[in-house]
């Protein structure tokens, strides 16, 4: 198991645990965190978005280019940006710390 910090808009703290394998959408939902996952993880949307800490986005996979592009409709990019059905949590992760943006683009929804 792997600890994950969400940090949520208002700034309370949800811990977290992880199984190896799960991505940070799957963590989020099982804990009821506010993070919509409209297109239920398939990278076909930018409602995962999520910031990761700037002490552990290095330690991220790189994201693809695909992810990118997605990330590119999110609302509030910043450096540290990953779509959270994209990150999957091993044990190098255990501590990882993320931040939940106020508010997403759901492209979805029109």
């Amino acid at each position: 198991m792997a600890k994950v910090t969400f940090i949520l808009p208002d700034d309370t703290r949800v811990e977290a645990q992880a199984r190896p394998g799960q991505s940070l959408l799957e963590v989020a939902h099982q804990y009821d965190i506010d993070i919509e996952g409209a297109c239920e993880g398939s990278m076909a949307c930018s409602t995962c978005h999520l910031l990761i800490d700037p002490a552990w986005y290095d330690r991220l996979p790189a994201a693809s280019e695909e992810e990118e592009d997605m990330l590119d409709l999110a609302f509030g990019v910043s450096e540290t940006s990953r779509l959270g059905c994209q990150v999957v949590v091993g044990e190098e992760l255990d501590g990882l710390v993320v931040r939940v943006p106020a508010g997403v683009n759901n492209l979805l929804l029109g």
